[in-house]
């Protein structure tokens, strides 16, 4: 996975998967522009790879807002000259407050398809006419195991994880002709303080989970989901990404992988 030389922007790259994402990257080589709407965050993991002696760039970036995407874009060309990988990590898992409602809101979904999928779609077009003239490009779309499958407690994240899939399959046949791989990592189930959110919500709503702490009931899943029996962590997922944004997965695009641990297969 040697991306020596290469620059990433990484989107979401402030805490959880994104963090682990623009670490791997940059331990693999690459200059990561760390984009994330929290600056404060975005600013840590920035310095940590800096202290790691790779170049890095810190970039606010709301991908609901056309003008901030194309002011990270322009940013990140005018620092380094060049992109060679986009990574569409930023998403959320519904509407402030979600934990609370018994049913998904219109708000719920609206804001789920203007980040989770308009998001990534808007990020991507930013950089596709550097790359279509360069002739060379790595896009990464972070997906989820729930994009394969239906939910009881979150459909709409579901729907929006399913729309990064096709919209990866599709972009990666548009884009082809020019040498862009255009690919998706699907993660299962991580430790993260999303997930720890999911936990609650989950305990609350599934008696049998009642009494249990946010990270009991994550425990309890990955012993009844992941045949592997152990967690995923946002180093394989940066693992998987890193892979696909480097030239050993040239003829590889229009792909999902599953980084769940064998909880699904396809």
């Amino acid at each position: 996975m040697d991306l020596t030389n290469r620059v990433a922007i990484v989107t979401g790259a402030g805490r959880g998967i994104g963090r682990g994402i623009a670490i791997v990257m940059a331990r693999n080589g690459a200059s990561v522009a760390v984009a994330d709407v929290n600056q404060d965050d975005a600013r840590g993991v920035a310095a940590e790879i800096s202290d790691m002696g790779r170049e890095s760039l810190q970039v606010r970036v709301d991908v609901t807002a056309q003008g901030e995407v194309e002011a990270m874009t322009a940013s990140v060309l005018d620092r380094f000259g060049r992109i060679d990988a986009l990574v569409n990590n930023a998403g959320i898992i519904s509407a402030p407050g979600w934990e609370e409602r018994e049913r998904h809101s219109e708000e719920d979904w609206d804001m789920l398809y203007a980040v989770n999928v308009k998001g990534v779609a808007r990020a991507t077009e930013s950089v596709l006419p550097h790359m279509r003239e360069r002739r060379y490009g790595k896009i990464v779309n972070i997906a989820s195991i729930a994009g394969r499958i239906g939910s009881t407690t979150s459909g709409p994240y579901s729907v929006s994880k399913a729309g990064v899939i096709n919209y990866t399959q599709s972009t990666a046949l548009e884009q082809a002709a020019f040498s862009i791989n255009v690919n998706a990592v699907c993660p299962g189930l991580l430790w993260t303080p999303l997930w720890r959110r999911i936990a609650v919500r989950h305990g609350a709503i599934r008696g049998e989970d009642k009494g249990l702490s946010a990270r009991e009931v994550f425990d309890k899943y990955i012993q009844e989901r992941i045949p592997m029996g152990r967690e995923q962590t946002p180093e394989d997922i940066g693992n998987a990404v890193a892979f696909l944004a480097s030239d050993a997965a040239r003829n590889i695009t229009g792909q999902a992988l599953n980084v769940s641990g064998g909880s699904h297969l396809n």
